[in-house]
């Protein structure tokens, strides 16, 4: 008899559900439902959707379920778990102000050494401080702080529970990788006082059961579960062009970057996951199509239809300001116009390469720290791309794999749920695909992007 477990990506822009074999990690069922495109967002929305994304009885017979999340939102709750404000998301720059100041009051050495990470605008810390100097009558209605996937997941237990993983928690800005304990003396520093956080289970525990039994998984960061997912081990690169494009690499010890730009988050096995993080991917693609009057095929071909570097058209695609580096204010550039340059193909092109050029430079940021990665896998939406694919390789300046489409993150939450239920992790099959290698020079290519970078106020 098949064992059937189910995994939720609560994703910025949608709810996914799979339901999978216990055993073999085959797809048996699947589910959506979307979110409202915002920066914040009322918790009962993510509650809804799931209701909707799982309706028509896609859970029957689940035995588990776990909740991969996206990362560093913050969730309020009294004391009676209630909501206190709606949630505001990682890609809420709002907090930029208190992000500097914090790094400025303790110093990005000691953020580094404390937690791996120096808070920027993403982080739950930054927040929690913009809501005590900005909102200080909900401040005060304030008794707990969980994280997107906690929240959800204390719904599953019907509130019964606040639970969280390490890997989630290693975002937060006060949990620390190295000794896995909260700095309760940091969330005091941001908030004014201390909050009730989530017990952090191992990557195996069981956290509780739904009403009607199912085992209910400590659950993790979309990252994590997006690794866990791919089956990704010590040594692999995991580029994502998603919402936000991030570059991780699984790892066997915890990473302080005192510069800020590689985030040292832990995974979902045991392990670490040091990231980067930008805040403006696929959607630059989006956007420059639909300033195009085209699709995403269409921005595809105009893009393969110019010449390497655009014919000088460099974009520094800060729309929705940056994450890495740490400038929250930013906006966009178009450098380099010209009569000859002002085509289609080359707005086109420069939109593809300066986003592919600012995940090259969280290539080079991991790599700093010591990191080699033995293999390099290309996944979310933006993967889908054909500009995407010819060019990563050689602006990336490694050979990517790019496994067939899938949801990884809701495939990672499905297999810990199994690894909850089971008692060990089950070995499901690893992603294979086409492996794309570099096929042009992309040195002036990266030399332009940064020029215009270094110019971006």
């Amino acid at each position: 008899m098949t064992t059937l477990v189910a995994g939720v990506d609560l994703s910025t822009q949608a709810t996914k559900v799979i339901v999978s074999d216990a055993d073999t990690g085959e797809i048996r069922r699947e589910g959506r439902a979307t979110h409202l495109e915002a920066t914040e967002i009322e918790p009962a929305r993510w509650l809804a959707a799931f209701e909707a994304a799982t309706s028509g009885g896609l859970l029957d017979d689940v035995e588990a379920i776990a909740v991969g999340g996206q990362q560093h939102g913050l969730v309020l709750l009294d004391r009676d778990g209630s909501v206190v404000r709606p949630a505001l998301l990682w890609n809420d720059n709002r907090s930029g102000g208190a992000a500097t100041a914090l790094v400025e009051e303790l110093g990005r050495s000691e953020w580094a050494d404390a937690v791996g990470s120096v808070p920027v605008a993403s982080f739950t810390i930054t927040k929690l401080r913009w809501v005590a100097e900005h909102e200080p009558h909900l401040a005060q209605q304030a008794d707990a702080a969980v994280l997107p996937h906690d929240w959800l997941t204390s719904r599953l237990l019907r509130g019964a529970r606040l639970v969280t993983d390490r890997g989630d928690a290693s975002g937060t800005g006060y949990w620390s990788p190295f000794d896995g304990r909260y700095r309760n003396d940091l969330l005091i520093r941001a908030f004014g006082r201390d909050l009730k956080t989530p017990a952090v289970l191992g990557p195996a525990e069981i956290a509780g059961e739904t009403v009607d039994g199912k085992i209910v998984a400590a659950g993790t960061g979309d990252n994590m579960a997006a690794a866990l997912g791919l089956g990704a081990t010590t040594g692999d690169l995991i580029v994502s062009i998603g919402t936000s494009g991030t570059v991780s690499a699984v790892h066997d010890a915890p990473t302080a970057d005192r510069s800020g730009a590689v985030a040292g988050f832990c995974d979902a096995t045991g392990h670490f996951l040091p990231l980067v993080c930008t805040l403006n991917a696929a959607r630059v693609l989006v956007a420059t199509a639909e300033l195009l009057g085209t699709n995403l095929a269409g921005l595809d071909q105009l893009a393969l239809a110019a010449e390497p570097g655009a014919g000088g058209l460099v974009m520094v695609p800060y729309l929705d300001g940056e994450r890495t580096p740490n400038r929250p204010n930013a906006t966009g550039t178009l450098r380099g116009l010209t009569r000859a340059s002002m085509t289609p193909a080359n707005l086109a092109r420069a939109a593809v390469e300066g986003m592919l050029c600012g995940l090259a430079d969280a290539v080079e940021a991991l790599t700093a720290r010591g990191i080699t990665p033995n293999r390099a896998i290309l996944i979310g939406g933006g993967a889908n791309s054909l500009a995407v694919q010819a060019l990563a390789p050689s602006i990336l300046g490694v050979p990517m794999m790019v496994p067939d489409p899938a949801e990884y993150v809701a495939k990672g939450a499905a297999r810990q749920a199994a690894w909850a239920l089971r008692g060990s992790l089950p070995t499901w099959h690893v992603p294979t695909g086409e492996t794309l290698v570099p096929t042009f020079d992309a040195a002036p290519v990266r030399a332009g992007y940064a020029a215009a970078r270094g110019r971006v106020d």
